[in-house]
């Protein structure tokens, strides 16, 4: 059968997806180091929220695949899926459910890591925003919450490397490049983004990375000065 090649996912997606993967990693390793690369765990949490933050404006402005709408997992889309009756491109049904799923989780994550410490000497932006003790919820659910996402991450590459290999269907190629090869009525190039919704979305994310930086936060009067104790001669 002749194939057509389509334009799927847009440039901004795609910088999207490959930024968020790399700055996910370097936030685990970072993590776990631990003393000194708390600072850069910090910064790479930061980067997140601004790509998240990008993300979230760019399903509602994007081009035609980036945009949620488009594989939103709906009980019809689902159960097409699962009789083998769907026909489409972009993130098939089941797929939308880990697309989805890795958001929220990593918003999750980067929302409880902005109030969080370490009891050392890492204090999340926004941690004099509340009491010590829900800080050290947040930072427990924190900390928790890592066994999930790389149980989500683990399943979403499993499930890539089904497709390119059983399904001998291409996922990564089209992240890389942006084309995809289809049947005849398959589907359609993307259409729609543009300058101006990615300037929207840019501005946005950047709004976002400074207002979780603590940035805007007046600066904490410095400790008492303690006086010298008297000697007891």
């Amino acid at each position: 059968m002749s194939k057509q090649r389509i334009r799927l996912w847009d440039l901004p997606t795609r910088l999207f997806h490959w930024l968020l993967a790399g700055l996910v990693v370097a936030s685990f390793v970072s993590g776990k180091i631990g003393g000194n690369a708390m600072d850069w765990h910090g910064k790479f949490g930061l980067a997140i929220l601004g790509l998240l933050a990008f993300r979230l404006v760019w399903g509602f402005a994007g081009s035609t695949y980036a945009r949620f709408v488009s594989f939103l997992p709906t009980p019809a889309k689902v159960l097409a899926y699962l009789r083998g009756q769907w026909r489409g491109v972009g993130h098939n049904p089941l797929g939308a459910f880990s697309v989805f799923g890795l958001l929220l989780l990593l918003a999750f994550q980067v929302g409880t890591g902005l109030f969080g410490n370490d009891d050392i000497a890492f204090r999340g932006p926004l941690y004099e925003l509340i009491s010590k003790d829900l800080s050290d919820r947040l930072t427990g659910l924190h900390k928790l919450s890592v066994n999930v996402l790389i149980a989500l991450v683990t399943l979403h590459i499993v499930a890539i490397a089904f497709y390119v290999r059983v399904k001998k269907d291409d996922l990564i190629r089209p992240m890389l490049t942006g084309w995809k090869d289809v049947a005849p009525g398959e589907g359609a190039s993307a259409s729609g983004g543009g300058a101006l919704p990615l300037a929207v979305a840019l501005l946005v994310a950047v709004a976002t990375v400074y207002g979780g930086s603590g940035a805007w936060l007046p600066t904490p009067p410095p400790p008492p000065v303690s006086a010298p104790a008297t000697p007891s001669w």
